[in-house]
């Protein structure tokens, strides 16, 4: 019998794909197929939503907490302890998720929004965010999560990429590890809407033409020591959109009245667009169909074992595909419900929503790992003791993604959280994400050793990076490129960057998407990530370009060359490390110190390079180590060597280290 056939992937009269396999002869090929079954989904998302809510539409979907802190957690801050929140629950059963996403549909619609509109949303992990996306999809608008750390400049330089017409964005930015106290959006609002007093809903902003309204949800309740006028007449309050002002669902004829978008939906039409890099200069904007994420989600969610009864803690965010993609679509194809602990990662929350909920997973990078297992550590005095020892009894099961996990974290994660079926996810945003993941009866070794095998209707194979038609010994270590349905549609108005990784094989026309990843597979089909043939850097699961640094960097008029790499990082797996050579006549220093340097002429320090970036980029982006270099190593045609900056990067670190000293600057002679 045939097998099903893959998007995209050409089909021989056995059933498998056919390929042209130059170059290993009598020797098994680096290529492996998942298996067919499941079926895929032919349905758009809204159409399986549906048919989930008329099976669990009493089940819980969401239920999210506000952030909250305490006079223990937090230093003295001239706040009284009455003045601090408590936190706030919402829980959105899927009948009740299903009433609000039309209730806030029917108003967007109100609006102006239709179909194939780009939709733009800048918040935490909240319900509202989790309405909104129903509400876009069914719509058959396309939804566009934004990081809420991004600044102006990035917020502005995505919204005109898209030509976006709607911004939905919180009041304030809650910030990781820092619960309540977050970054007034005041700021970034002003700089795209000059007069937010203007009495017309339909906003003027001057550097993004295509905005028309900017909808604000209300969150300065959880932050008291953060401020934002009541009174901006331009912006377009959240709860204007919902019945009642209130996200508590209400059945009525509005929320029951189902949403019929001014064009029908197909499978194919692109539905989310997820940014792959920083949005300060040509981003990349990956779009992504109903068939890319519906299955993606469904056949994690099938891999892993999820049930409805499954309650699963989420602190990656939703404007990633982790939380997006791997946590709400996973859940919302199974019944099963999805835990916000907190809008930004808190590793305390996460832990007393885990133990209050009495979870049966969690989700996260290794670094959110690591912090939840320090609190776990020593427990605050608000964590019943019980709850802490019932842990094991009833979390099982889990996703870590974003970057490996080392066997020590893994066995750690068994002894003292039960995660006993946690498993391993690897992909890229171009594949929706995930192409390639372990399971629960797969070995410890290879849980460990390895990202897994194939999904289901995915094929993968590792390639000569010289020449991506050679496929490589099983064992050799290459570029790993991946073929089905996930496969992205493109990058939005960058056709020429689309053809450099979509890839149609000229002998079979099956589309490769190829990740720039150096991998092998071995015998069994299970795939080791070794390095990256890309320059990025992997700072907690997050991909960040060193280009866009390196462009903010070259603007310093202090800064004659600048070169920025991956540096080992026991926290964060990596961190930013930036090469800076000055020009001449400047000095540089390597001391702390910022203030008393700035007015003494052509001076350069550290900090002064971080300060640079940080006001031009997000935080993260800021790099933890600045090496001055007086000459770059360089191939004959002028390119940096930038294998040889790592390896003194690591090499600075280490004398670092040794010395006690974190984050310290070196001097490179080449």
């Amino acid at each position: 019998m045939l097998q099903p056939r893959l998007p995209g992937l050409a089909v021989s009269r056995r059933g498998w794909p056919r390929l042209c396999l130059r170059g290993v002869a009598g020797l098994a090929p680096s290529i492996s197929y998942g298996p067919n079954e499941p079926p895929l989904l032919p349905h758009t998302i809204p159409e399986h939503f549906a048919s989930v809510v008329s099976r669990f539409g009493d089940r819980p979907a969401v239920i999210s907490r506000s952030p909250t802190t305490t006079r223990d957690a937090a230093p003295d801050e001239g706040i009284p302890d009455a003045a601090w929140p408590a936190a706030r629950e919402t829980v959105l059963t899927y009948e009740a998720l299903d009433l609000v996403s039309n209730s806030l549909a029917h108003s967007l619609r109100s609006l102006g929004v239709k179909k194939g509109d780009r939709v733009a949303v800048g918040l935490g992990n909240c319900s509202e965010f989790a309405a909104l996306t129903y509400a876009v999809f069914k719509l058959g608008a396309i939804l566009v999560p934004l990081n809420p750390g991004f600044n102006a400049n990035q917020v502005t330089a995505a919204l005109t990429h898209l030509q976006a017409r709607v911004l939905i964005i919180g009041t304030v930015t809650d910030l990781a590890y820092k619960p309540c106290r977050g970054r007034s959006n005041l700021p970034l609002l002003q700089a795209m809407v000059p007069d937010l007093d203007a009495s017309s809903r339909k906003v003027h902003a001057p550097h993004v033409p295509s905005l028309e309204t900017v909808i604000v949800l209300d969150n300065s309740a959880s932050h008291p020591l953060v401020s934002f006028p009541s009174s901006a007449r331009s912006l377009t309050p959240f709860s204007s959109l919902l019945e009642g002002g209130s996200l508590v669902p209400r059945r009525s004829a509005h929320s029951a009245r189902a949403v019929t978008p001014d064009s029908p939906l197909l499978a194919a039409d692109t539905v989310n667009i997820q940014f792959t890099s920083g949005t300060t200069s040509q981003p990349k904007a990956t779009m992504l169909s109903h068939t890319n994420i519906l299955n993606n989600g469904a056949l994690i969610a099938h891999r892993m074992g999820l049930a409805p009864a499954d309650s699963i803690v989420c602190p990656p965010p939703l404007f990633h595909c982790f939380g997006s993609v791997l946590g709400y679509m996973a859940t919302a194809t199974t019944g099963a419900a999805l835990l916000f602990p907190s809008p930004a990662f808190d590793p305390l929350a996460s832990l007393k929503m885990a133990a209050h909920h009495r979870a049966t997973g969690l989700y996260g990078v290794a670094t959110m790992f690591v912090a939840i297992l320090e609190i776990l550590s020593s427990p605050p005095k608000d964590v019943s003791p019980a709850s802490v020892r019932a842990l094991p009894t009833h979390l099982r099961k889990g996703i870590a993604a974003g970057s490996s996990v080392p066997e020590s974290l893994m066995r750690r994660l068994y002894a003292s959280l039960g995660l006993a079926d946690l498993v391993i996810c690897y992909g890229m945003t171009e594949t929706a994400p995930v192409s390639c993941m372990t399971t629960p009866a797969d070995p410890f070794d290879r849980r460990t050793g390895s990202v897994g095998r194939a999904m289901p209707h995915t094929a993968v194979k590792v390639v000569d990076p010289t020449d991506r038609t050679r496929v490589l010994p099983r064992g050799d270590r290459g570029e790993l490129a991946a073929a089905g349905y996930l496969v992205m549609q493109g990058y939005w108005g960058d056709e020429a960057r689309t053809r450099d990784v979509r890839v149609a094989d000229p002998e079979t026309g099956t589309v490769w998407l190829y990740s720039g990843d150096e991998a092998r597979m071995d015998e069994d089909g299970y795939v080791e990530i070794t390095g990256r043939i890309k320059d990025l850097v992997i700072r907690a699961g997050e991909n960040i370009h060193p280009l866009e640094i390196e462009n903010v960097l070259f603007q310093h008029p202090l800064v004659a060359e600048a070169s920025v790499v991956a540096v080992p990082d026991e926290r964060y797996g990596e961190a930013v490390g930036a090469f800076v050579a000055v020009h001449r006549g400047v000095a540089v220093r390597d001391g702390e110190g910022v203030g008393e340097e700035k007015g003494k002429g052509k001076v350069l320090t550290r900090n002064m390079v971080r300060d640079w970036v940080r006001d031009r980029l997000s935080a993260h982006l800021v790099p933890k180590h600045v090496f001055w270099c007086d000459e770059f190593p360089k191939t004959a045609s002028g390119k940096i060597q930038k294998f040889k900056l790592r390896d003194r990067a690591r090499e600075l670190v280490a004398e670092a280290a040794a010395a006690g000293n974190q984050g310290i600057s070196g001097h490179v002679h080449t």
